[in-house]
């Protein structure tokens, strides 16, 4: 089979680590893996640890679905022409909504007879306002996206998004995690504690509140175990009003706040919990927490019943509970608690989830569209 020149073209940095970045990454490294030449058409990015990244941009930050990212200002059209001319690639791989400055210059600047444009949508709106300003790109980039040989969504949730805000239809192709990275052969020493972790941004769209206040509910009626421990990784605006939360309800002798952690960190925090929550309040499109954290193979996930996070959990309804519903999460942190043999099937039953989403698997799926769409051109 062909050996291809892939570039992926993703208007934000690579130098965050949030879901996009990590779904441009697992891919890249396991095409190189497998000898195709992976390259990245990135919004400002200063990290070195990455081959053949090419920062196209300066960019600025916004606020956007609840979250902090970067958008790209006006780039150099002949530049990027050049470039694109230079690396004469067989794919480009456009992370979806994009901006017209950067990704739009890159897919005007390609030769459509040579070159196989692919597209992934990634988001969820929401609030209303995200959703008048998805239109409102939608209008501004319908040249580029007339381009487009194929579109993928990483859920239906994204897929429903893509189609009513920017009248795209899309195939469904889930986001991706590297499983053996994630499934490793575990050398933690155990203890008597029984740990309760939550991984995210302290933002309000995470819902870490939510544990919190489920954690309160427990306390106030004399339901927390003795060897039971709340870890809390991430760090944002409301760290302070969190710790305030737990001071006022004493609450911080069991809670710990462990800030950003880093990705080998994550891993150990994974191995070591019992029980992972993650409650937030709606704007996922997907779930690749969810995923990281059963692949490592120790955890019950339980997760808000938002439309990214069912879309992964959908077979096992048990472990969602209601948005924003902090009676219901307790009850559920003391069943899996009390209940070891139902904790050791939701574990399994983990496992077996998250190895569906290996990037061994989804990764040959679209190395075998690539060459699909290629052999039509």
């Amino acid at each position: 089979m062909k050996k291809l020149k892939i570039g992926f073209v993703f208007d934000d940095s690579l130098d965050r680590t949030d879901g996009v970045q990590q779904y441009i990454l697992s891919l890249g490294q396991y095409f190189s893996s497998c000898g195709h030449q992976v390259y990245y058409l990135t919004g400002n990015t200063i990290r070195k640890d990455i081959k053949n990244v090419y920062s196209l941009s300066k960019n600025i930050k916004v606020r956007f679905n609840k979250n902090i990212l970067s958008i790209p200002l006006p780039t150099n059209h002949n530049k990027i022409s050049k470039l694109i001319n230079q690396l004469n690639l067989d794919v480009i791989h456009v992370q979806m909504p994009f901006s017209p400055f950067l990704a739009g210059n890159v897919i005007d600047s390609v030769d459509k007879n040579k070159t196989v444009i692919i597209g992934t949508f990634h988001i969820v709106g929401y609030h209303q306002i995200e959703k008048i300003g998805s239109k409102i790109l939608a209008t501004i980039t319908r040249k580029q996206l007339n381009k487009f040989n194929r579109i993928y969504s990483v859920s239906s949730a994204a897929e429903q998004f893509a189609k009513k805000t920017f009248k795209i239809e899309s195939t469904i192709m889930p986001n991706v995690i590297d499983f053996d990275r994630f499934n490793q052969t575990r050398s933690i020493s155990r203890s008597n504690e029984f740990n309760v972790l939550f991984l995210g941004r302290l933002v309000s769209r995470k819902g870490c509140i939510t544990l919190l206040r489920a954690i309160k509910i427990l306390k106030e009626n004399h339901q927390i175990p003795i060897n039971m421990r709340i870890t809390i990784a991430g760090d944002g605006p409301l760290k302070v009003s969190l710790i305030n939360f737990c001071k006022y309800h004493d609450l911080t002798n069991i809670v710990k706040f462990v800030g950003y952690v880093s990705e080998s960190f994550k891993i150990k925090l994974y191995q070591k919990a019992e029980i992972c929550v993650f409650p937030a309040t709606g704007g996922e499109s997907f779930g690749i927490v969810l995923l990281e954290s059963m692949a490592a193979g120790n955890s019950v996930v339980l997760a808000a019943n938002n439309s990214g996070y069912n879309s992964v959990l959908k077979d096992y309804p048990d472990r969602l509970f209601p948005i924003n519903n902090s009676q219901v999460l307790s009850e559920k942190i003391m069943l899996y608690y009390t209940n070891k043999a139902l904790r050791r099937k939701a574990i399994l039953d983990g496992i077996k989830c998250a190895k569906q989403y290996d990037v061994k698997i989804i990764g040959d799926q679209l190395i075998d569209n690539y060459n699909s769409l290629l052999s039509k051109n």
